[in-house]
């Protein structure tokens, strides 16, 4: 068993993003999986991207914005609803709505996001 206690996880930020690190390969030994917190303000956008070995399931739990997918598609996306990522998809996010954007994504297998962000937070 692994408990991984609130205070001690890691948030990783960029302008108007936070990524809590709830389950990656710095705070826990499963290979498995890596799961996140992500907050983005109003106005804040995750650019289109790839991972090209893992797949990606994101649930939203606060708020409204739109996916950004492949060929300039854009997809609306709510509180309660679910989104699956097969390895190569493009996506992204943008939150267009007024108030903050959060969801929890589920990445298999694990990536380390560190890469991905500008500040980093280590609450050790």
């Amino acid at each position: 068993m692994e408990l991984i206690l609130r205070d001690t996880i890691a948030e990783f930020s960029n302008t108007g993003v936070i990524s809590r690190q709830l389950l990656n390969p710095d705070n826990s030994s499963s290979t498995r999986v890596t799961m996140t917190e992500v907050h983005l303000a109003s106005g804040a956008c995750q650019p289109r991207h790839t991972h090209e070995t893992s797949e990606q399931i994101w649930y939203a739990t606060k708020g409204s914005g739109t996916l950004l997918l492949a060929d300039d598609r854009e997809q609306p996306f709510h509180a309660g609803d679910v989104v699956r990522f097969a390895e190569g998809d493009v996506h992204g996010l943008r939150n267009d709505g007024e108030a903050e954007f959060v969801y929890i994504s589920v990445t298999t297998p694990p990536i380390h996001f560190g890469y991905a962000y500008r500040n980093r937070s280590e609450k050790r």
